[in-house]
């Protein structure tokens, strides 16, 4: 076969092309020989639909589902654990037992007992994806003893709020709906920007407005909110004897974290000194010894005021002379 061209056509040996250089080709002839490229084809080719059943018919969503819980039916204890293990390990979010059924078709009551045993199993200090309660549903979350090494793999920084973001938080966690007014009114400043900086990271919310003259806005907490600091719900806010009942390891973070004064720091550490105890019944002993002298000496001093006043309470004698008593 001959090409277009006069005379024989060189081999790649023959045509020396300087690296860098300029191609000895025209651009015209590089088009007929490679011919369009492969972009171009793939374009004119139409999509197939691979996301249909093999009938070619879109599936039922409910015979699907009805398909789907007679299935369930026949599955035994460990594979309904292992089916809800895998939809909360895809999940997003937390997901409750009504969504868990919705996903699954599994008994509701067989749901609760699969994440029973699950909690078993992957619980703090023992697994490193723990399984949570958090806004009212179920989800993994990484063993916060690990958080470090995470975060370092992922190259994220650890969320943090601000010591004023933080108080604005709990004001209207314990006592929403509350209004811009009473928050600024408990902390003494102005909180519009810490309020806004809160809505924006959706830990906050709008309710709505109260009933009153000028209608102030109420503020909530989120499901986010929730889900930050991984409660259940709100009724799972540490209350003030709780935290009184905190331990050795806790207080001390909390000291840490709050930075207390000079004079308040080391409370902790005199309370666990072996002899604070001993120093504290010695000094109440002596303090009771002193409270008991006191009440004597004020017993004392009551009888010495009772005979006081009865000698001062005796009418005086009338004084007799030579001359006999004298006319008033």
């Amino acid at each position: 076969m001959t090409t277009g061209r006069k005379g024989p056509r060189a081999s790649d040996e023959e045509v020396p092309v300087a690296s860098g250089g300029p191609s000895p080709f025209s651009e015209e002839e590089l088009a007929a020989v490679t011919g369009p490229g492969l972009a171009d084809e793939l374009d004119e080719v139409e999509a197939a639909a691979i996301e249909e059943d093999q009938d070619g018919v879109t599936p039922d969503l409910e015979t699907s589902f009805e398909k789907l819980v007679s299935k369930s039916r026949k599955l035994s204890q460990d594979r309904i654990r292992t089916v809800v293990e895998s939809v909360l390990f895809v999940a997003e979010r937390p997901l409750s037992v009504d969504e868990l059924w919705q996903a699954t078709g599994i008994e509701r009551e067989l749901i609760a007992e699969a994440l029973n045993q699950l909690s078993g199993i992957h619980r703090d200090g023992i697994s490193g994806i723990v399984l949570y309660e958090v806004a009212g549903g179920w989800q993994f979350r990484t063993d916060p003893h690990s958080g470090e090494y995470v975060r370092r793999y992922l190259r994220v920084k650890p969320q943090r709020l601000t010591r004023a973001a933080v108080e604005t938080l709990a004001i209207i966690a314990y006592r929403q709906p509350v209004t811009r007014p009473e928050l600024e009114d408990i902390r003494g400043v102005d909180c519009g920007a810490v309020l806004k900086a809160l809505i924006d990271r959706k830990l906050v919310k709008i309710l709505g407005k109260r009933e009153e003259v000028g209608r102030p806005i109420l503020y909530g907490t989120t499901r986010e909110f929730l889900e930050f600091f991984a409660l259940k719900d709100l009724s799972a806010l540490p209350t003030l004897r709780e935290f009184h009942e905190l331990t050795q390891e806790h207080r001390e973070i909390v000291e840490k974290e709050v930075r207390p004064a000079p004079a308040a720091a080391g409370t902790v550490e005199a309370l666990s000194d072996p002899g604070f105890t001993k120093r504290m019944e010695k000094n109440a002993a002596a303090s009771e010894a002193a409270l008991e002298d006191l009440e004597h000496a004020i017993e004392a001093a009551e009888r010495t005021q009772k005979a006081s006043s009865s000698v001062l309470d005796t009418p005086p004698k009338p004084e007799t002379g030579a001359e006999g008593p004298k006319p008033e």
